[in-house]
């Protein structure tokens, strides 16, 4: 059996469709589908069925699927340990990075990591911390960051920002030029928020409900240039990273937030009690020295 074929039948299955498994993996839907049909050839049965938009395994998919983890899984294994042995010339780093961070922090270290070590090959998802999170556990990703605290049985952690959100609101806001806000201020101010599959979500409602009111929801995004923009044009206030915070324009106002503090504290994790490769060692060195130390202005 063709270990790309099992690889793509994972994929269909994480990503529940076909067409968001070919865009994880850069291939076209066709391309998918023919996949996992020569796979369905080669066992002589059914793996897949759809049921509306999504599609769910079969009963032959889920003895495939759970042989294929393990095959995959051996394989990949052999890959790095042989990679190991190579001193670092060949071999490869999976790294998962939320939107607003890879932007705001990564280039340096890609650069310094590609200029180190240029035979690596280094494959980057973009996903939010609690996809990755998972995806670090299912040995999906190799490294990945995170928001802290997070799960200390599961993963070792390393620190390399930290930092505190603002709230972010339209220049006409009453709170627009204090020199501070309370999170309760904000209560009948509509907020825009990150989307689900980010640990922030759940972390502001939380932070919310502890001071008593459940905020309205003007609209979600993964995107931080997005959420600005919504606040730009007055759909509500936001609460960003203060580093974010930096590369805002005029268009809104940035005011610390106190009462509660909330922390966007960064780190690398990587999972706990398993041998991790070479390079996933390289990367978190690289990742420690380029950005180890990193704070928010005013926290030095």
């Amino acid at each position: 059996m063709e270990l790309r074929n099992m690889e793509v039948l994972l994929e269909v299955v994480r990503q529940r469709g076909f067409t968001r498994a070919g865009a994880v993996l850069h291939l076209s839907q066709s391309a998918v589908s023919k996949a996992v049909r020569a796979l369905e050839d080669e066992v002589g049965a059914r793996l897949l069925v759809r049921t509306g938009r999504r599609v769910e395994l079969t009963e032959a998919g889920r003895v495939v699927c759970a042989r294929a983890e393990a095959v995959i899984g051996a394989v990949r294994a052999l890959e790095e340990e042989v990679a190991d042995v190579t001193a670092l010339r060949r071999g490869r780093v999976r790294v998962g990075l939320p939107p607003m961070v890879g932007a705001a922090f990564f280039p340096a270290v890609l650069r310094a990591f590609r200029e180190r070590y240029p035979g690596i090959s280094l494959e980057l998802r973009e996903q939010g911390a609690r996809e990755i999170e998972q995806a670090v556990s299912e040995r999906a990703l190799d490294v990945g960051v995170t928001l802290l605290p997070t799960d200390a049985e599961r993963f070792e952690a390393f620190p390399f920002v930290r930092d505190e959100l603002a709230a972010v609101v339209h220049p006409s806001h009453p709170l627009a030029r204090a020199r501070q806000v309370r999170l309760g201020e904000l209560q009948t101010t509509p907020l825009v928020l990150y989307t689900r599959d980010f640990v922030l979500h759940a972390r502001i409602l939380e932070a919310c409900r502890a001071q008593g009111f459940a905020p309205r929801i003007a609209s979600e995004s993964g995107q931080w240039d997005f959420l600005a923009a919504m606040v730009a044009v007055n759909m509500g206030a936001a609460l960003l990273p203060r580093t974010v915070c930096r590369g805002l324009d005029r268009a809104v106002r940035t005011v610390r937030l106190v009462d509660p503090t909330i922390g966007w504290n960064l780190a690398l994790i990587r999972r706990r009690g398993e041998h991790a490769s070479e390079a996933a060692r390289a990367f978190t060195d690289v990742t420690r020295e380029v950005l180890g130390g990193s704070s928010a202005p005013g926290r030095r």
